[in-house]
């Protein structure tokens, strides 16, 4: 092969890659993809998952009990700026995502993983500490459940599925 036939393969497949990662990192600027609606794990290239036992970000509700139908204030909350993040209501018994998201704050939208509003995603990567949601209980009993957030402090660092405290469903035998 030719030295400027080599430099010209080369060189193409250095734009090529470098067209990937802009697009892949464009991508995500708007939120989480779909493809982690099931396991909350961003889809970066090359991350670093953190342990889960963060000191700084914690995602809890005033409420340690609802009843179908209840609009629950959701609060997600960290010491160091973050860019992106995904949140869901999980039923303790399936793990299964459960009820919507009614209010969100800006620079979030919402995403439909398995039900309609079942997910909040970040709507672009401006840096975000205090995030307030409110969440609406199915109207029908589903039991127990859990908020989970996975947050993306940079591209390449994120922390998985950080839970609430259990929230009980009143009146269940």
């Amino acid at each position: 092969m030719e030295e400027s036939s080599r430099a010209q393969v080369v060189l193409a497949g250095w734009a090529c890659t470098a067209l990937c990662l802009v697009s892949c990192a464009a991508a995500y600027s708007h939120g989480a993809s779909l493809s982690a609606c099931s396991d909350m794990v961003p889809r970066h290239l090359r991350v670093q998952l953190h342990s889960l036992s963060n000191n700084y970000i914690t995602v809890h509700t005033n409420m340690s009990s609802y009843s179908p139908g209840d609009k629950v204030p959701v609060t997600v909350r960290s010491t160091m700026d973050f860019m992106g993040f995904l949140l869901q209501a999980r039923e303790v018994s399936n793990d299964e995502t459960a009820g919507t998201f009614v209010i969100i704050p800006p620079g979030s939208k919402l995403l439909t993983c398995f039900e309609d509003g079942d997910t909040v995603t970040h709507s672009d990567k401006s840096l975000k500490r205090n995030l307030s949601f409110v969440w609406k209980a199915p109207d029908q009993p589903i039991g127990d459940i859990k908020f989970f957030v996975s947050v993306v402090q940079s591209y390449f660092v994120y922390w998985t599925k950080i839970e609430s405290a259990l929230v009980a469903q009143r009146g269940q035998n």
